[in-house]
């Protein structure tokens, strides 16, 4: 397990208090519109909307942050459209500098092995957007083969070249957020000075009949940065 370090607007003296495994930036949110929902689409999200603190590691390669799922009850909801990642280009380098995305397996209450995609270590994805706080929809097209999975995002590059994650505003930890780093998978936790913040912004959308978009940048970017 990585140890952890967060600097904030109004307590950055203390850098010497922690083991530096990653930043933050909060409190607060500017507010951010949210994409426009198509039809035959439902959005599974277990954050509220409000970010509380915008994280990265110093390291970026091989941490992953995101949240598990589970369309069980969703009998005609099974294809999925695409990931909604809430994030911010203007900090901390004020640009885009692109992650991974993907989804792995979740049994046995812990995530388990990568699901999708199969031929690459996760889809690399640059936005292209405004560079604030922002809601970023990564394409997928893609039918999960279990009900349960992990949609998760690596940060990929080192600190401060690097798009951040964030968390929510809600004090009430709802337990379906993890981190991978150091080859284990684990509940997402902050020092107790800096929680009970711990529920990652990042949404799936599902779709009730089959997906036909596909990530078609995939083998340009794959070239480009894999």
């Amino acid at each position: 397990m990585k140890a952890f370090f967060i600097i904030s607007f109004t307590l950055t003296a203390a850098a010497a208090a922690f083991a530096a495994d990653y930043v933050a930036e909060g409190p607060g949110d500017p507010g951010a519109i949210m994409p426009s929902r198509a039809d035959g689409t439902l959005e599974l999200k277990w954050d509220n909307g409000t970010r509380r603190w915008s994280w990265a590691w110093y390291t970026g390669a091989g941490s992953w942050a995101g949240n598990d799922f589970d369309l069980s009850t969703l009998s005609t909801y099974r294809a999925i459209r695409k990931i909604r990642f809430y994030t911010r280009g203007n900090w901390p380098n004020n640009r885009w500098d692109g992650f991974r995305v993907a989804f792995f397996s979740f049994g046995g209450g812990i995530p388990g092995s990568r699901l999708w995609p199969t031929a690459s270590p996760g889809y690399y994805f640059r936005p292209s957007a405004p560079t604030g706080h922002i809601w970023i929809d990564i394409n997928i097209g893609w039918t999960c083969p279990t009900n349960a999975f992990v949609a998760a995002e690596e940060q990929l590059y080192n600190y401060p070249n690097c798009d951040p994650y964030a968390v929510d505003n809600n004090p009430v930890f709802l337990r379906h957020s993890w981190h991978y780093s150091g080859g284990n998978w684990e509940p997402v936790n902050f020092p107790a000075q800096y929680g009970p913040y711990y529920n990652v912004m990042l949404r799936v959308v599902v779709d009730d009949e089959a997906v036909t978009v596909t990530p078609t940048s995939l083998g340009r970017v794959r070239a480009l940065y894999l």
